[in-house]
């Protein structure tokens, strides 16, 4: 299983000749939505969904499925069957890929808003001790074994210690950063410190465009 990162929140998950792209946002290089198979977006915000390149992929290939929160999918109803709706707690198949939705909301910036849905993702990349978990915009913990996730480290809706919270109630095996595009090239070390300190994992930040393999 080899996992590449993309600017901000978007990776893309390849192994035996599938792909799967989660949350490709505006700021996400063209590149990660190149001959993918299917796609999961957490919510509808712009940095985690680019609705013109998600329409010139499905375009380009028609057999493309975007699995997403309701509310999101009928905000994409003009691509039709190529949008899939699912909730908190479905377990689907995506292009051979076993997927979880977790989670509901979207977590509060401030007086409530932005009070949208957010799911977050639990992959099943065959890893020992658990999946790969991307959480969109929220630090709800699944009731399953996760063994690689990706945490947020930057962005209006979290500080530091509440990702580090987080990271300690998931215990993964490893943690990557991931919504991280704010966070200015002297400011990456410092935020990076915290995590290497207090995370309690093995933790790393991927240069975008480079990856990693999981065994």
């Amino acid at each position: 299983m080899r996992m590449i990162k993309y600017t901000h929140a978007c990776v893309r998950l390849e192994a035996d000749g599938r792909s799967l792209l989660i949350d490709p946002g505006i700021w996400a290089e063209a590149e990660a939505l190149d001959s993918v198979d299917h796609v999961l977006v957490t919510h509808e915000h712009f940095d985690h969904l680019d609705t013109e390149r998600i329409s010139a992929a499905v375009a380009t290939n028609p057999a493309l499925r975007i699995y997403t929160h309701a509310d999101v999918a009928r905000q994409l109803a003009d691509l039709g069957p190529a949008v899939v709706p699912v909730a908190s707690g479905d377990e689907f198949d995506a292009g051979g890929f076993r997927v979880r939705a977790v989670g509901r909301d979207h977590a509060e910036i401030y007086q409530g808003l932005p009070g949208i849905p957010n799911l977050g993702f639990v992959v099943d990349v065959g890893t020992t001790g658990g999946g790969l978990y991307h959480p969109g915009d929220a630090f709800f913990v699944p009731d399953l074994p996760v063994a690689t996730l990706l945490v947020p480290t930057s962005a209006p809706w979290l500080k530091v210690a509440e990702s580090l919270d987080f990271v300690r109630a998931v215990k993964p095996r490893r943690a990557y950063s991931i919504h991280d595009a704010v966070v200015s090239e002297r400011g990456a070390p410092i935020v990076d410190r915290w995590f290497e300190q207090k995370a309690e994992t093995e933790y790393s930040r991927i240069p975008p465009g480079q990856s990693v393999t999981f065994d």
